[in-house]
């Protein structure tokens, strides 16, 4: 089953991976296309510009093919919209400038022999996409152009249009009526045609409205993608929560069942262990008067006093299995910490005398918030651990002190062997020891009165040697506090 929901998560997120790609590509697709589009708007607009221009330029001839260049410039010049048609020029057959107007256009090497469609960073060069070439009407001369412009004051005069009567023209210059003007020479006239005819059209477009609409355009498919990628996590997040959720209330479930399992056994095996208490204790007392009698054969007595040891050690055992499966359910009150340290080091005073161990208690006067039975259980069996880990003429050592306005740490410190840092944490499982003979339930006990509580408690080195319990977050006294 695990592998079966292994494989649909996997597949879930392949599906969404899958479809967060298609999203994506969509988009570029769908932004490229309008990138596409958008230039060839623009080029579609430089054409129809450029179709303008041949309009203009075939009705600037007044006379044959001659067009004044002055005439001619100004027209084009009226035709140039900053930030959109920037600049125009008119090329003549050699892809010299004739005419222009606006900025002027860099025109390389490469772009005369390819003439076609530009694109610089900002603009669109457009070149030879309307046809120029032609004669004029009445003619037969397919090879001539379709204008010629010209800048030669004598023939820009006499091509300007003819003045109304009474106005002052000039007297002396003859209008040109049709083809060559009578003071030119044949050969000046086909020179005129080679170097100053019209042969294209090149015209330069501003590309920054196309431009930010390409961006616009980009944004909003960013956008698009974006949210689709987020919607995808946002699923795979959703789905893995909630096959988590799914998974947690499963063991909750489980645990639950587990725990009232074990509760029930451990109800069960506490009154079994109240149970045996009552026949150990017969036991232990017939052992103890075959130890007493003294009619009793020596190594009949000497059977009853292992038997005695034995019981002691079971009772003692049971005693503290029963206490380790009561509930913690604690009753905080006032406790005055130095009389509750007197105290359990009186209760010990048999063990410590029994070997000579130093027990120092602290007599700072301190008052904490406790259920005092439960604090004093606790208390008992770390200086009783203690007791037990140092060797004769060892010291322990109970002390506390406040670390902020409410808090208070108790510790108890011996100079005994200590516990490696790698046993630290499981010292406080229930039948873990490092005693010869120990039951492993004293740590644990504590462990449960302290989490009852809401404290910590942690095991540290005690330099230069020993071990160091450290409970902490031990409240001061709300009067205490008060006062």
């Amino acid at each position: 089953m695990r592998w079966l929901a292994t494989g649909q998560k996997l597949g879930l997120h392949a599906a969404l991976l899958g479809v967060t790609v298609a999203l994506c590509g969509w988009q570029w697709n769908e932004h490229r296309r309008f990138r596409e589009a958008a230039g060839q708007s623009l080029i579609n607009r430089g054409r129809d510009i450029t179709s303008t221009l041949g309009i203009v330029i075939g009705s600037q001839r007044r006379f044959g093919l001659l067009v004044s260049k002055e005439r001619i410039e100004a027209s084009l010049q009226a035709l140039i919209q900053p930030g959109r048609l920037e600049s125009i020029a008119v090329l003549g057959a050699t892809g010299e400038t004739i005419a222009s107007a606006g900025r002027p256009v860099e025109l390389g090497s490469e772009m005369l022999r390819a003439r076609g469609v530009f694109w610089r960073k900002g603009e669109l060069v457009l070149m030879n996409l309307t046809d120029l070439g032609g004669s004029p009407p009445g003619t037969e001369d397919k090879a001539l152009p379709s204008a010629v412009v010209v800048s030669n004051p004598r023939l820009s005069k006499a091509l300007r249009p003819a003045q109304r009567p009474g106005s002052s023209a000039e007297v002396g210059i003859p209008r040109v009526p049709f083809g060559r003007p009578a003071w030119m020479s044949p050969e000046e006239y086909e020179g005129l045609i080679r170097t100053q005819g019209v042969h294209s059209l090149v015209i330069s477009l501003s590309t920054e409205e196309r431009d930010r609409a390409v961006r616009a355009d980009l944004w909003l498919r960013l956008l698009v993608a974006a949210m689709g990628s987020g919607a995808a996590l946002i699923s795979s997040l959703a789905w893995r929560n909630f096959t988590r959720n799914s998974e947690l209330r499963i063991r909750l479930l489980k645990a639950g069942e587990m725990n009232s399992h074990l509760a029930r056994m451990n109800l069960v095996a506490a009154g079994l262990a109240h149970e045996t208490r009552n026949p150990l204790n017969l036991i232990r007392g017939h052992a103890h008067l075959v130890t007493t009698d003294r009619e009793t054969v020596p190594k009949l007595r000497e059977h009853a006093a292992a038997i005695l040891e034995e019981a002691d050690r079971v009772t003692v055992q049971l005693n503290q299995f029963i206490d380790y499966s009561k509930p913690r359910e604690p009753h905080p009150g006032t406790v005055d910490l130095p009389r509750l340290a007197a105290d359990v080091a009186r209760t010990l005073l048999p063990d410590v005398e029994d070997k000579r161990v130093r027990l120092v208690t602290a007599s700072d006067p301190l008052v904490v918030d406790a259920d005092e039975p439960f604090f004093r259980q606790a208390l008992f069996n770390l200086v009783l651990n203690a007791v037990q880990a140092v060797g004769p003429e060892g010291r322990v050592e109970v002390r506390w002190r406040v670390t902020d306005d409410t808090g208070v740490v108790v510790e108890v410190g011996d100079d005994g062997p200590g516990v490696p840092e790698e046993q630290r944490a499981e010292i406080f499982k229930p039948y873990v020891t490092k005693r010869p003979g120990g039951v492993g339930l004293g740590l644990a006990i504590v462990w449960q009165i302290v989490a009852a509580h809401g404290w910590e408690i942690a095991c540290l080195a005690n330099p230069p040697r020993g071990a160091l319990f450290r409970i902490s977050h031990v409240r001061v006294s709300a009067a205490r506090h008060e006062a």
